[in-house]
């Protein structure tokens, strides 16, 4: 499974070790060299699990973004991880944190106390 690509509908061979990898990312990442580029490049189809070759010389069209076996789209726009940031936002009157509720309950305090002491 790709960590890089979610959707990796096939794995490619790489032509330097002879090894089976889901995209170039994780060729480098488990290898100690670089992946080399050839003009043929054989794939793999997750979904039938058959192995074809594929020129990349010549132009492609729309049908070479098929599995010749089984038909499966493996051209697909990748889906890669987002990292997200997560913002919490403490309006004026809101205590989002209990403890902080807690501590105005224990020592009475109102709102505009607890803007004040922050």
């Amino acid at each position: 499974m790709c960590k890089h690509i979610l959707n990796a509908q096939v794995s490619i061979r790489a032509s330097c070790c002879k090894r089976w990898f889901d995209c170039p990312e994780c060729h480098q990442e488990a290898s100690d060299h670089p992946l080399r580029r050839t003009e043929e490049i054989v794939l793999a189809c997750k979904k039938c699990k058959k192995v074809f070759r594929k020129n990349t010389s010549a132009e492609m069209d729309e049908s070479d973004e098929y599995c010749p076996h089984c038909d499966n789209h493996y051209v697909l726009d990748a889906k890669t991880k987002e990292k997200k940031l997560v913002v919490e936002f403490q309006g004026s009157k809101d205590v989002l944190d209990k403890r902080m509720k807690l501590r105005s309950q224990i020592l009475g305090l109102d709102d505009d106390d607890e803007e004040r002491l922050g």
